[in-house]
């Protein structure tokens, strides 16, 4: 297992799987979840939700939802959307309030607004251009910067590796690769030779995203791709375990408070596991944020990761009217114990 990319970032990390930027899930309530299966012993870093440098200059950084940290935040990257120097700046001051140790600029996004504005994957359009926007930005602080990317809109393999070999001469510190195309989104499938080819074409480290549907995915991404680390996605939200198995396989030690206990094994174990972290889910968002946003976000988490479950749809409909953190856990415990469903069954769906 590789450490010496990420650690010569940052000293403490000891564990290269990470959670990724996610717009509306890449929240306090997610980590603090995702961090409850973390190994004891186990270091990584985590990431913010996507964070635009326009609107975080004139906002109370540290008490909005989308820039709120907990304890466990200890190595915080906070992902940002921007293009303009002096908005990158402010930004990173701002962010300085919550004791950020590096920064992510996303050049992932294919959505429209960032295609619009000139931000996310629109910067593969133009190498000078997003090569200035890493150099702007390592003006504008001492800390690792990084970028996370997808192939761009086109499968010119040439023109991809010497957009990052500018990314890199800018003074990029790592590059995160989603192997697929801006047209595909999330669909077809990530082309992770691509992540290795990239790895033998840059010195900087890399991590390696895209596919890993279970805990076995990202220790073969590490292991074919030779990547300096594995980032998962919205399969953590339907999996948030995946790290204390990964951790297991690895000989890490157990979760606090889950000591003595095997990571779930059987799809039926996995299936209970998941009613308890839907619980601790729902906790976090209200301990964190007003009653309205907490139910949202609740809602949104379920859309994501019901799809991976096939009884999704059926837990989803009890928990639609629950607005109160007690009734969420009511509805929840009556669902996983009381109702005497068996979960033999239980089946992850390649989402």
């Amino acid at each position: 297992m590789r450490l010496d990319g990420l650690s010569h970032l940052w000293p403490e990390v000891n564990f290269p799987f990470v959670l990724a930027p996610m717009v509306g899930l890449s929240h306090v309530a997610l980590r603090s979840l995702i961090q409850s299966y973390l190994p004891s012993n186990a270091q990584t870093i985590w990431p913010t939700e996507m964070l635009n440098s326009r609107r975080l200059p004139n906002q109370k950084v540290g008490e909005t939802p989308e820039t709120m940290v907990s304890e466990s935040d200890k190595i915080l990257v906070p992902q940002i959307l921007g293009n303009n120097e002096s908005f990158i700046f402010k930004s990173l001051k701002q962010l300085e309030k919550i004791n950020i140790r590096g920064v992510d600029i996303n050049m992932g996004c294919p959505v429209q607004k960032a295609l619009k504005h000139n931000y996310g994957v629109a910067l593969m359009g133009d190498p000078k251009y997003a090569a200035e926007v890493v150099a702007m930005t390592k003006r504008s602080t001492t800390l690792p910067v990084s970028v996370k990317l997808r192939v761009g809109f086109q499968k010119d393999v040439d023109f991809f590796f010497k957009f990052c070999e500018g990314l890199e001469k800018a003074g990029v510190d790592l590059i995160s690769l989603h192997p697929r195309t801006a047209e595909q989104k999330r669909k077809g499938h990530a082309d992770w030779a691509q992540i290795g080819n990239l790895k033998e074409r840059v010195s900087v480290p890399v991590i390696g995203n895209g596919d890993i549907q279970v805990y076995q995915d990202a220790l073969r991404m590490l292991e074919e791709t030779s990547c300096d680390g594995v980032m998962i996605g919205r399969a953590l939200t339907g999996r948030p375990w995946m790290l204390w198995q990964i951790g297991e396989k690895l000989g890490f030690k157990a979760p606090l408070g889950r000591e003595g206990e095997r990571a779930p094994q059987t799809l039926e174990e996995e299936a209970y596991e998941y009613g308890k972290a839907l619980r601790k889910f729902c906790a976090f968002c209200f301990q964190y944020f007003e009653p309205d946003y907490a139910n949202r976000k609740i809602k949104f988490y379920l859309r994501v990761s019901s799809v991976w479950l096939n009884f999704g749809h059926a837990l989803s409909k009890k928990l639609g009217k629950c607005v109160t953190v007690e009734e969420y856990s009511q509805v929840i415990d009556d669902f996983f114990e009381k109702s005497g469903m068996k979960f033999s069954n239980y089946t992850i769906l390649n989402y």
